[in-house]
């Protein structure tokens, strides 16, 4: 579990092809000072298991499913990181309850009246809500506007300094993460809803609309 709360901004050294996969090599003193193999680690908002950590560099290697999913696929020797260690129990959450588990990309299109904007795929930004939280490469942010394809949010200037996000240009791609509470809810409530959809009739009203037939 993460807040999204970036705590250093690393760097990869390595991106070794594996045949089900690729094994990362990202070097981030910060957050390798307590790492210990089978630790977690966001980089860049996805949650990895460290496999070999030591001086100054920690080792994770990522499934096939996840490169699919996520901007990962496209690092490359050189490129900057957004990285955080999984929160300790009593913590503060300085952000919102992150998972680490990306649900797909978004792409950057620009800035306008002090806003970034991004694309998103129509089927995540149904879980987006006005002032609601979103995850975009591993930090956690507030929307401000919520359309059918895209979103915008407001960076100060300190998230634009200590994050991969000031470095950003439009077209870029950036991982994403929905709110999990979100996903809970029309999961528990999908069922029910079909199921009122199914047994609606439309029956005189006082101004001509649908009410449930009972």
């Amino acid at each position: 579990m993460f807040t999204g709360i970036v705590e250093e901004l690393g760097t990869v050294v390595a991106v070794e092809p594996l045949d089900d996969g690729a094994r990362l090599t990202v070097s981030g003193p910060l957050v390798t000072s307590d790492a210990r193999h089978g630790d977690s680690i966001a980089v860049n908002g996805v949650c990895l298991t460290v496999v070999r950590s030591g001086d100054g560099e920690f080792t994770v290697d990522v499934v096939a499913e996840t490169l699919r999913r996520s901007a990962l696929r496209s690092l490359a020797e050189g490129d900057r990181v957004n990285l955080e260690r999984a929160m300790a129990l009593g913590d503060r959450l300085g952000g919102h309850i992150v998972q680490g588990h990306v649900d797909g990309t978004a792409v950057l299109r620009g800035e306008r009246d002090g806003l970034t904007r991004f694309e998103l795929p129509e089927e995540l930004s149904r879980y987006l809500v006005e002032k609601g939280s979103i995850t975009v490469d591993g930090v956690s942010l507030t929307v401000v506007d919520a359309g059918q394809r895209e979103f915008t949010v407001a960076l100060i200037p300190t998230t634009a300094e200590l994050t991969t996000l000031g470095r950003r240009a439009p077209g870029d791609e950036v991982n994403i993460e929905v709110d999990v509470l979100a996903k809970h809810l029309e999961r528990l409530a999908g069922p029910h809803l079909a199921a009122r959809g199914r047994g609606a009739q439309a029956l005189p009203g006082d101004n001509g609309g649908v009410r449930e037939a009972r």
